[in-house]
């Protein structure tokens, strides 16, 4: 079924692009509009195509929806191969699932019956419908993110997997968020923050010259969750070691909890200059008890599902064990 889905979304894109001669990456959130909406637009030449195109469809809904992303998934990374830009890159799929795991298992500690979730960079939306999909209460994610052609993406990917989400087409370090969210997830971009003035407010900004951009939505992700909220997010392996960690550090210890540091298998990366672990913060607040020892681990390869399983086990019983000695 994810095939059929992806061969509608790639050829009809491919259809709209010649047409109107643009990127494929914009050609293909107009597609989404039209698969979601099931009629094409009519000013097109192609329409008819198009239209035979649509009938090939499976229906939306909670049963496709991982066939629905999975195929949007595919089809953006052709898209990006395109146009590469260095922030233009999409969270690996294994990584997306887990980090979903991890989301729902803190996210089933709170009482509340439906959350609201944010990412401050969400890109084409595909780590957010996949925390999407795998939570078991009802959620409303909010994506803020300042490519518009992304987000226009992540846009045609909710609707067609039906999901309640809110997209804002802004800077997350320069702009406000919305406060009190009750979980940030983000794979944050990382490099260098070019606004010196926007970055001026923050703790974690450099001493000198540029501050890097994942400290600064660390930080703005921090600001903007509630008291006792879990963050979740992708950052370089060398968070901790780089020149400005200094401010990095300062700034968690007074705001925030280290719950894990995990680092994703050195396999999933190329260029081990790039590798990323998966960070988890919680923001203070009274009555938590914070972990005498955080949880550090490096996790085996997505491939080896034996390992895999036992090591998601493990940590289901660690944040299960920590979060409820705050009751």
């Amino acid at each position: 079924m994810t095939e059929t889905i992806y061969n509608v979304l790639d050829q009809g894109a491919e259809i709209v692009k010649s047409e109107k001669d643009i990127l494929y990456l914009e050609a293909l959130s107009y597609m989404g509009e039209m698969m979601f909406n099931r009629r094409t637009d009519e000013s097109l030449q192609s329409s008819e195509k198009l239209d035979k195109l649509l009938s090939d469809l499976p229906d939306k809904g909670v049963k496709t929806r991982e066939n629905y992303r999975r195929a949007m998934q595919l089809a953006v990374l052709k898209g990006m191969r395109e146009a590469t830009q260095p922030h233009h890159a999409m969270t690996p799929d294994a990584v997306s699932i887990f980090i979903g795991y991890i989301a729902n298992k803190v996210l089933s500690h709170d009482d509340k019956t439906k959350h609201v979730v944010m990412d401050p960079a969400v890109g084409a939306g595909n780590l957010m419908t996949a925390v999407l999909n795998q939570l078991e209460k009802e959620a409303l994610f909010v994506g803020v993110d300042p490519d518009e052609t992304l987000l226009k993406l992540a846009y045609a990917n909710a609707n067609l997997q039906t999901h309640d989400v809110e997209l804002f087409h802004q800077d997350s370090v320069s702009s406000p968020l919305i406060k009190e969210v009750d979980l940030v997830v983000s794979d944050l971009p990382a490099g260098y923050y070019p606004n010196d003035t926007a970055a001026e407010k923050f703790v974690t900004k450099a001493d000198d010259g540029h501050s890097f951009v994942h400290h600064l939505l660390i930080e703005q992700g921090v600001k903007h969750v509630k008291k006792g909220g879990f963050l979740i997010f992708l950052v370089p392996n060398t968070l901790f070691q780089s020149e400005q960690s200094k401010q990095l550090h300062t700034f968690i210890k007074q705001e925030a909890i280290i719950y894990s540091f995990m680092q994703l298998p050195s396999s999933m990366f190329k260029n081990q200059a790039v590798a990323k672990s998966i960070l988890v913060l919680r923001k203070q607040s009274e009555g938590i008890v914070a972990p005498k020892q955080a949880l550090l681990a490096e996790l085996p390869s997505f491939s080896q599902e034996g390992s895999l399983a036992d090591m998601m086990g493990r940590i289901s019983t660690w944040f299960d064990d920590h979060l409820k000695r705050d009751h």
